[in-house]
């Protein structure tokens, strides 16, 4: 068994992929598998009749062509593989009246499926079909994760906290839930048995993390058949979650994550009456409950709000900075991690991170903490500084010149002088594509493949009009 590293953050979109099978299964589409596998995931689709389609291929699409420029097949599906296309979809007449038999084979030789699409189907109704398939797999996903949510944080409102939370999410994720102490020893377990080379296996995994300060908060890896993970609870005592299961989903890291901070609550020493209540007001937000409701469970002390970007991406990572900074008030969205300290806790700077820090607010003013908490880390990694506190001061001293300069720079470094020059009049022309063109004396087409090519180089949706106005201060 060999721990591995969690997938790169960003490198997929946040809707679950959708196997090949899926769409072809639907009959109105009238789609047909010529060659290759029909298991692979599909993460996008992208229609193009260049020549070679390499430089506008992301990775994971379904490539629609009716091949036009279609010159030399093998050659052709090369360059798809070499992109990391995830199918082709070929459609028939008016440049073909069928699949050409060079493209069929070359597809077969390298494992790229192929797929016939009919006349009577446009690539418009295909593309719909499969977008409409990932909306349906989020939507499904999401309904998992907060159904999951609800009955883990039940679990932790029961007489055994610690068995049921471990039993709810073995139940969730159809495998075996296991905390092991800081010498490697199961204290409590709950799901269905696994081989013993499985359960070996795990708690190596768990060995992995141990007690070390700064150690990796999560790992993963395989062991007796199983997909296995190890999260470190935040407790600094040395408690370590331990998951086996036949399959991973893509909800299976959140719906841990929140096992791992109930975990951490419930096991950590010394826990005072004002502890407890704060953990329960953290308990009945996770059941719903609105900020508002709970101000009161928080106490009426100062309150810090920070922001944190860092650590492995992982909700995990989160738990251990939360522990570092001495708190249990910890949310983590996927990209920023959201912690809440009384005012007496000093905020320091922690390796691997950047933090933004708000002033001291109270309660009723965690709204206003958040946003100066939100402005602060934005300065942090503007700056690269570790930490940024707020500045209480007008609104011109929000940004200063020089950090907005180098954010600027790092926003737009991916793109050249062409892209930039043509962003830039795109934006002061909101988003007109004709008068665009017009101001900058090219075509239409040439704008459009422009700015899609600065949307996938800086990884941003430029139809986001919060996107748009950052990137116009940036260029201003």
């Amino acid at each position: 068994m060999t721990p591995s590293p969690s997938p790169e953050a960003g490198s997929t979109p946040p809707a679950p992929p959708v196997p090949l099978a899926a769409l072809l299964a639907r009959t109105d589409l009238g789609l047909r598998l010529l060659a290759g596998p029909e298991d692979v995931p599909l993460h996008w689709v992208h229609t193009s009749e260049m020549a070679d389609p390499y430089p506008y291929l992301l990775g994971g699409e379904l490539l629609m062509t009716a091949g036009v420029l279609l010159t030399d097949p093998a050659h052709y599906v090369e360059r798809v593989v070499e992109a990391g296309a995830a199918a082709l979809a070929f459609g028939v007449t008016p440049v073909y009246d069928t699949v050409p038999a060079a493209l069929v084979e070359a597809c077969a030789r390298h494992g790229l499926p192929l797929v016939e699409v009919p006349p009577r189907t446009p690539f418009t109704a295909v593309a719909r079909a499969l977008w409409r398939l990932m909306a349906e797999a989020r939507l499904h996903e999401l309904r998992r994760v907060t159904e999951a949510q609800q009955s883990l944080a039940a679990a932790a409102a029961r007489q055994a906290p610690v068995p049921a939370v471990l039993g709810a999410l073995a139940s969730r994720l159809g495998g075996r839930a296991v905390l092991f102490g800081a010498d490697g020893t199961e204290s409590a377990a709950a799901g269905r048995e696994v081989p013993a080379e499985a359960a070996r296996a795990l708690r190596d995994l768990a060995g992995v993390l141990g007690p070390r300060p700064g150690g990796p908060a999560s790992a993963s890896g395989d062991g007796g058949g199983l997909r296995l993970a190890a999260y470190a609870l935040g407790g600094g005592d040395g408690l370590t979650l331990g998951v086996a299961t036949e399959r991973r989903g893509p909800g299976d890291h959140t719906i841990a994550g929140v096992a791992v901070v109930l975990l951490s609550l419930l096991t950590a020493p010394h826990r005072g009456a004002d502890v407890t209540v704060r953990d329960g007001a953290l308990v009945r937000l996770l059941l719903g409950a609105t900020p508002a409701e709970v101000a009161g469970a928080l106490g009426p002390e100062p309150w810090t709000v920070v922001h944190a970007r860092g650590g492995d991406g992982t909700p995990f990572a989160a738990t251990s900075l939360a522990a570092e900074l001495g708190t249990p008030l910890v949310a983590h969205d996927g990209g920023t991690v959201r912690l809440l300290l009384p005012s007496s806790a000093a905020v320091t700077a922690q390796e691997g991170w950047t933090l933004g820090a708000s002033a001291p607010v109270t309660s009723s003013e965690l709204a206003a903490g958040e946003a100066q908490a939100a402005r602060a880390l934005r300065r942090a990694e503007a700056s690269r500084a570790a930490l940024v506190r707020h500045r209480a001061s007008g609104f011109a001293a929000l940004v200063d010149r020089d950090e907005a300069a180098a954010y600027a720079r790092e926003v737009l470094a991916p793109l050249g002088e062409p892209l930039v020059e043509t962003l830039r009049a795109w934006l002061s022309l909101h988003g007109s594509w004709d008068r665009t063109a017009v101001a900058l004396e090219i075509h239409r087409n040439t704008v459009r493949q422009r700015i899609a090519r600065c949307a996938a180089l800086l990884d941003r949706d430029l139809d986001d009009p919060d996107v748009r106005m950052e990137l116009w201060f940036a260029l201003r």
